[in-house]
């Protein structure tokens, strides 16, 4: 079964689902939002378009869906208000494979827009949103048809199994045991979906559009080190000893 058809997060507002469990990457949203203000803001001062089209690529759900969109509105409006610039209208598409929690988003969505219409005030654009249920590693939407895209904590997770893990023994990703290949297949597999994802944003972002993504690094130049794998190796440890129990 391919990735795409089984990948996704916890659904629900459980103890136990993405929506609880998700402060480390509001964290990293946080940390970023310099970054995106300062994209947005160049984006919207350059043209004033009076439409904005805004995709988050791997949005998952819970209140960090809303958040990044809620953070976005409040630049573009507080920015139009100094200049005297009537409010663009917004379209929001909330990107993410099939299985993602798409019911949980739009079951809140009215509660959403009322509290950001409280916190925009009047005279703040309509916003539409859409659901955009698939693989950002292809084609999402049409040519020249966004104005900025965002992606956090998203572009780490690959479009596949790489090819050719079989010398992997004992492993469930990239460790400090696994051979130079396995490292190498990891490498290309990036190389190929990363490179696919650019060129597919290419051709949707409009002239002078703007992207901000983040996704997981790390500093040291070994691919297994322990500051981005130790945990995978402690996963697989754990499975192997299941195993031996059964």
């Amino acid at each position: 079964m391919e990735v795409v058809q089984v990948l996704h997060m916890n659904g629900g507002v459980g103890e136990t689902s993405y929506a609880k469990n998700s402060l480390l990457q509001q964290k990293v949203i946080t940390m970023t939002k310099p970054i995106t203000e300062d994209a947005i803001t160049k984006l919207y001062c350059s043209k004033y378009p009076e439409e904005i089209a805004i995709a988050d690529l791997g949005c998952s759900s819970g209140p960090n869906t809303f958040f990044l969109v809620s953070e976005l509105l409040k630049v573009v409006d507080s920015v139009r208000q100094k200049i005297g610039q009537k409010s663009p209208e917004y379209q929001v598409f909330l990107n993410d494979l099939p299985g993602n929690d798409f019911n949980t988003i739009f079951r809140s969505l009215s509660i959403f827009q009322n509290k950001l219409r409280k916190q925009l005030g009047p005279g703040n654009g309509p916003c539409f949103f859409t659901g955009v249920p698939g693989s950002f590693y292809g084609r999402l939407f049409r040519k020249n048809s966004l104005h900025f895209v965002h992606s956090s904590y998203s572009l780490h997770w690959l479009s596949q199994v790489p090819q050719g893990l079989e010398s992997n023994k004992r492993n469930i990703y990239m460790a400090s045991t696994s051979p130079p290949d396995v490292l190498k297949a990891y490498y290309v597999q990036f190389q190929k979906d990363f490179s696919l994802f650019l060129k597919c944003r290419s051709e949707e972002l409009v002239d002078g559009g703007r992207m901000v993504l983040t996704l997981i690094g790390r500093r040291s130049d070994d691919p297994s080190s322990k500051e981005c794998c130790y945990f995978w190796e402690l996963l697989a440890m754990a499975l192997s000893d299941m195993l031996v129990e059964v």
